[in-house]
């Protein structure tokens, strides 16, 4: 079934998403969450992962791909964490065969040649090599995690592109999304109206442009 909010910020960027975040005074904008390649787009329902140290007993680190449905986002929240990885080759491979959106992370990945060579997503805050298996363990699944200081439940809308990633929460996403598209098309005239003449200054008064980010 074709899921119609998450076709319509497909057709979005971050920036004018963010923008409607702040319209409606909404925290979406992931910190420092950064993609491995500026070719990368990914867009889908969040499905939410959160790690933390390994017990003296360590647990799994990626059995969990086998329960992600195709479409979703897999949203791993590692604490930040810079000093191990949580996912590499053989969940980039598997995520790219199940036809996975993408994977965010609040922390560090490796092995990124596959995924440049795949054109798999994956948005992180940094990439090295050390693994996280006996470092780390999964703790919780299918709960709210914080990705880059935002909030983010299962089932959350979440776009990312080379400008990095966002996340609008599911009972405010119509909403935001309007708020995007009216946003988007101001911009688009803006952009027609100087073409066609008329100074920067002229067409965003024009078309209201100070007032496309004012909160409401």
């Amino acid at each position: 079934m074709t899921d119609a909010n998450v076709q319509r910020a497909s057709q979005l960027d971050t920036a004018t998403l963010s923008d409607a975040l702040d319209r409606h005074g909404l925290n979406g904008q992931c910190y420092k969450i950064k993609p491995r390649s500026s070719d990368f787009r990914m867009t889908g329902r969040a499905w939410t992962l959160l790690y933390g140290p390994a017990g003296s007993v360590p647990g799994t680190v990626g059995d969990y791909i086998d329960d992600v449905a195709p479409g979703s986002v897999i949203v791993l929240d590692n604490g930040g964490r810079d000093n191990a990885t949580v996912w590499g080759d053989i969940l980039t491979e598997i995520a790219h065969r199940k036809g996975i959106a993408g994977t965010v992370i609040d922390g560090i990945n490796r092995d990124v040649s596959l995924c440049l060579e795949l054109g798999y997503p994956i948005y992180s805050r940094d990439h090295w090599m050390r693994t996280g298996k006996d470092r780390v363990q999964v703790e919780t699944t299918g709960t709210p995690v914080n990705i880059g200081d935002v909030r983010v439940c299962p089932g959350d809308l979440m776009r990312g592109d080379a400008d990095g990633v966002v996340v609008i929460p599911q009972d405010r996403e119509n909403e935001v999304l309007d708020a995007a598209e009216a946003i988007q098309a101001a911009e688009d005239a803006i952009r027609q109206s100087v073409r066609e003449g008329m100074s920067l200054r002229q067409a965003r008064e024009k078309h209201r442009y100070h007032q496309l980010q004012t909160r409401t």
